[in-house]
């Protein structure tokens, strides 16, 4: 009879170790703990395997883990459930790596093991080939050809079955234990293949090596040998040896061995003896049948709980995942918001440092229009007129007091029905005795069309102009005519001053004239024709 069991250990040792270098595997605690309940509790051994086998990261310990639990399986006559865990086993090991030719020679012959007890006899032979091209170790060699011998005496090929006997016999002297099974089988194979062959003296020889060593399960083996071999002349030698065998099997708590040494003491046995050997036998079938479902059904529910486990984690990681990926994003958009209102406010600063330094230019522009040149204008008028209305005078300075004391202060809407005569009073206040200023076309209904608005420049920019002349031309002549062209107003300034050089650069008042004059929509252009002095034309459109 064969331990699967014992494919384990020497699965682990190849596995873990070689003559050439280390090929380690950090056995985990859970491991450990399958490998000692395998004699007492399969059900916790394979409990442990399954959590090591759906956890471990380490590839070869994951299939050892489903050899064991395929061994299990296999010796609670699970065989179909045992092959599709040692497929499961094979995926996770690889040919040409060292470290795992161990686990798979264990894999294939435990494979054949369950296709000879399935009766697929050239599949395990099959197996037998693969495990042994894994397979450097000369005594585990020797296990995996016996095995592979099994097969061919199955199959009544006993010739071949014999020459590996022969071929290993040898080799396996050092232990006692192999030398007495594969000494035992040879001796068999021999005896089947020639019914005179006398294969006691081997078998008794086999059966004292093993009791000598205490390997009560060699002697389970012996005993149904030699009960097969003493069957048929000497029956009553063959019901002591199969009494004896039921008596270990029985030790050894072995279903499938009881049942063996039931069914040759049934037929063995006398009448009287058979009925309760008979009645023990249907007794221990039935009990072994419902144990084997139960443990079937176990190993399925292990499975299911530890799969129902994974996938639980797997979701709780997932869910974990999923909420890392909302907190960082939620931390992204933060700063991504945090990044826009910082970049916000800096342009908001900008734009306000831009708002506040037009501002500024707008402030110092009407200094210069409203105040510097209505200051200059009522000197002017001081200075050329000899007699003056106090009251008019002192309106004058009022209206400037107030624009000084609120700069932002628009100038006050002028009166269509005075305008012109308005316009006629502020060019001629820069009138002097040396300074004869002439104004052609300032009617009234030459500004009826004009917006208030465009009034208002036009008065700045005449005062501008003004200005400009008195301070700078040494003008004697000055004309100013006002004419409507289409839909526009024309106004043309000339005077006999010095006029500018090609390299004059405009002061803030001429600049700040021309700006006046796009922002309403109009044009200057300085008449380059004319030969002495300064001559502008200035565009402002009607509406």
């Amino acid at each position: 009879m064969y331990r699967h069991f014992l494919l384990l250990a020497f699965a682990i040792l190849i596995a873990c170790k070689s003559k050439q270098k280390a090929l380690s595997v950090v056995i985990s605690e859970d491991y450990a703990k399958g490998v000692s309940f395998l004699d007492s509790r399969k059900d916790s051994a394979y409990y442990y395997f399954n959590k090591v086998a759906t956890g471990s990261k380490d590839s070869l310990q994951v299939a050892m883990s489903y050899n064991n639990m395929a061994v299990i399986q296999s010796d609670e006559g699970d065989y179909y459930g045992a092959q599709e865990t040692l497929l499961a086993s094979l995926n996770y090991l690889h040919e040409y790596q060292e470290r795992d030719h161990g686990c798979l020679a264990a894999d294939y012959n435990l494979l054949g093991r369950i296709s000879q007890n399935l009766k697929y006899y050239d599949a395990a032979i099959e197996y037998y080939n693969r495990a042994l091209g894994f397979m450097k170790n000369e005594t585990y060699r020797a296990i995996i050809l016996n095995n592979k011998a099994v097969a061919y005496q199955d199959t009544k090929q006993y010739a071949q079955a014999i020459e590996i006997y022969e071929s290993i016999l040898l080799s396996t002297k050092k232990s006692k234990k192999e030398y007495a099974r594969v000494l035992t089988n040879l001796a068999i194979a021999r005896w089947q293949q020639d019914s005179a062959y006398r294969a006691a003296p081997e078998l008794f020889m086999a059966l004292q090596l093993r009791k000598t060593a205490n390997d009560e399960w060699g002697l389970n083996s012996s005993y149904a040998h030699l009960t097969d071999y003493y069957f048929h002349f000497r029956p009553d030698s063959a019901l002591l040896y199969a009494q004896n065998m039921y008596a270990v099997a029985r030790r050894l708590q072995s279903p499938d061995d009881q049942l063996e040494a039931l069914q040759k003491l049934i037929q063995l046995s006398q009448p009287k003896e058979m009925k309760g050997y008979f009645s023990k036998y249907l007794q221990l079938s039935d009990s072994l049948q419902t144990i084997r479902n139960a443990a079937k059904n176990q190993f399925a529910l292990i499975r299911y709980e530890a799969e129902k486990n994974k996938a639980e984690n797997l979701r709780l990681e997932q869910e974990n995942s999923r909420q890392r990926e909302i907190l960082y994003g939620s931390i992204a958009g933060l700063l991504l918001l945090g990044g826009g209102v910082v970049a916000w406010y800096r342009r908001r600063n900008l734009q306000i440092e831009s708002e506040a330094h037009n501002q500024r230019l707008k402030t110092s522009q009407k200094v210069h229009d409203v105040v510097a040149n209505g200051l200059y204008r009522m000197m002017t008028k001081l200075e050329h007129t000899d007699q003056l209305e106090k009251e008019k005078l002192l309106d004058e300075m009022e209206v400037l007091y107030e624009q000084s004391r609120d700069i932002s202060y628009d100038p006050p809407e002028c009166d269509d029905r005075v305008f012109h005569q308005h316009i006629g009073e502020t060019l001629k206040a820069f009138a002097g005795p040396q300074t004869r200023i002439s104004i052609v076309g300032n009617q009234k209904e030459l500004w009826g069309r004009i917006n208030i608005k465009a009034k208002a420049e036009v008065e700045l920019i005449l005062q501008e102009l003004m200005t400009n002349m008195e301070k700078h031309s040494g003008a004697q002549n000055v004309l100013v005519r006002f004419e409507q062209m289409n839909d526009q107003i024309k106004i043309q300034y000339v005077d006999d001053g010095i006029g500018f050089s090609p390299d004059t650069r405009l002061g803030n008042g001429l600049t700040s004239t021309g700006n006046r004059i796009q922002g309403i929509g109009g044009r200057l252009i300085f008449d380059k024709n004319i030969p002495k002095g300064l001559g502008i034309e200035i565009y402002i459109p009607l509406g």
